[in-house]
């Protein structure tokens, strides 16, 4: 069992170095980007990867160039601000010492938030499919939200991936903008109909699950930030999408 690393890239200088540092287990490691401005294609290189330059159009969409530039069919799929636990590492290793028994594997992803680890809010364990045999998987998502979709067995691996999110308040608002207005763009192409209960009511809902559903009031301060600003993306998302109509 060989595996390729893929990442895909936009100005990541703070993060590229961590994330292809934790790739021992890979027998090669591909970045694409999309044109950056800063050091990260030149950070990659430096650290082995192979970089591949191409346009991009949507998050899926380069996801499945990246693996399509790949020397082996199993693929990991990283994105820049991430990392293998050594513990996931490990798992891996010892996948790749076995052999597959499935077609696809989800990891458990820990997310750190404001410099704090969120065991909570909804964010923990957020399961995602990012080892897959991309003869039998593909990424999919025209807009936000892209996923794996696998044709076959899924396994589970136990280990978590680690997401290092954002540092300040700041950078989530700005992340914010950008995700909320793809999702306003996905909901407009699929024709929704955005009611003023959307706008009015579930904002206020997002907030109560999260805090107090996902008990988010047990990730202290950044819970409720958390929880704050899932309200937010929400109220946010509904309204682009119903000036943009």
């Amino acid at each position: 069992m060989k595996i390729s690393a893929t990442i895909i890239t936009y100005n990541e200088e703070r993060n590229i170095a961590r994330a292809l540092e934790s790739l021992r287990c890979a027998d090669e490691i591909v970045v694409v980007d999309s044109g950056s401005t800063d050091r990260t294609t030149e950070i990659a290189g430096k650290l082995g990867a192979r970089v591949v330059e191409h346009p991009f159009r949507d998050y899926a969409a380069q996801k499945n160039y990246a693996a399509e530039q790949a020397a082996n069919d199993w693929i990991l799929s990283l994105d820049a601000d991430e990392s293998l636990s050594e513990a996931l590492e490990a798992e891996i290793w010892h996948l790749k010492k076995n052999g597959p028994d499935c077609d696809g594997y989800t990891v458990p992803r820990l997310a750190q938030y404001l410099g704090r680890w969120i065991l909570h809010s909804g964010w923990h364990p957020d399961r995602k499919v990012r080892l897959y045999d991309r003869r039998h998987a593909r990424w999919t998502g025209e807009f936000v939200h892209e996923s794996v979709q696998v044709d076959g067995k899924v396994g589970h691996l136990k280990s978590n991936l680690l997401h290092f999110t954002c540092d300040s308040l700041s950078e989530h608002l700005r992340t914010m903008d950008r995700y909320t207005t793809l999702a306003a763009e996905q909901l407009v192409s699929q024709k929704c109909r955005i009611g003023w209960a959307k706008l009015v009511l579930d904002p206020p809902w997002t907030f109560f699950k999260t805090y107090v559903v996902d008990r988010g009031f047990l990730d202290g301060a950044e819970g409720l930030a958390i929880a704050y600003m899932a309200a937010l993306y929400n109220f946010l998302k509904y309204a682009k999408a119903r000036f943009m109509s």
